[in-house]
């Protein structure tokens, strides 16, 4: 039954991903973790937002949290992940919320999807902008290749993956060719959209380019009406889902209010 908790793992491909969904007849929320993150870092989020209005479905990507591993960890199987987990929990018509990589993942679907998202949050990602060619590729392996010893100690925190240094670059390196590239995607999504922007540089970013890519942002919204920016915050990008998960959740409601249908506002 969908309106009772669930945990368990949900087959794909060739691995299986752990899911959360705690039930009930609210409105449903699906959370996207940042590229190497897992669920943990929503529980903020969703003590803030509670059970009543709202139904809360998390769950961890290939080989992140207690999911297992694959051959495949391109940014196609995250978004099969997302179809696969979305027709286990019976859901049609969620709101999605991203952070980082995640916002990418809402975007992408809710653009190939119209009229299947209810609405979107973006937490500090699907920003069109991104290091690409051989030398941003090439910086983005240094990085964790000089990094490879730390990232399995940190990845029981939901802060690395359980893939090789090499591995993590890739994931990198793809996805910012898909958000150097992805302003035409972000200007044909139809349903309600909130930004919460942080400020300040992300791992591996410098010298303001974090900052520089929010800036980018600024002509999508201005072609696009659907999307708004929700909030501006004063933590980084990565202090942003602990410290300032009200504003996530405010955002989230601001959605569920904007795509509720005329007549039947959602309670704050």
């Amino acid at each position: 039954m969908t309106n009772s908790p669930w945990s368990g793992m949900v087959p794909v491909d060739d691995t299986a991903l752990a899911v959360t969904d705690t039930g009930g007849t609210g409105t449903p929320v699906v959370y996207l973790n940042g590229a190497y993150a897992s669920q943990r870092h929503w529980k903020p989020t969703i003590a803030e937002l509670g059970g009543g209005d709202y139904r809360h479905i998390t769950f961890d990507e290939r080989a992140r949290g207690k999911s297992q591993r694959s051959v495949d960890y391109s940014f196609e199987a995250c978004l099969r992940d997302l179809d696969v987990v979305l027709k286990a929990r019976r859901v049609e018509k969620p709101i999605l919320v991203g952070w980082s990589y995640g916002a990418f993942i809402a975007m992408y679907w809710a653009e190939r999807h119209p009229g299947h998202a209810l609405g979107v949050v973006n937490v500090d990602g699907a920003l069109p902008a991104g290091l690409t060619g051989e030398e941003g590729r090439e910086r983005i392996r240094k990085l964790f290749r000089r990094n490879r010893l730390l990232l399995p100690l940190v990845a029981p925190f939901g802060l690395a993956a359980r893939m090789s240094a090499d591995q993590h670059a890739e994931v990198n390196i793809e996805l910012n060719e898909l958000a150097a590239a992805c302003a035409p995607v972000l200007e044909r999504v139809t349903c309600p959209v909130r930004y919460v922007l942080a400020t300040g540089d992300s791992y591996g970013s410098k010298d303001g380019e974090q900052d520089g890519a929010r800036a980018a942002l600024e002509p999508v919204v201005a072609a696009n009406p659907n999307l708004k920016v929700g909030a501006r915050v004063a933590s980084n990008h990565g202090s942003i889902m602990r410290k300032d998960y009200r504003a996530i959740a405010q955002a989230i409601r601001e959605v569920a209010s904007a795509s509720a249908p005329a007549g039947l506002p959602m309670r704050d």
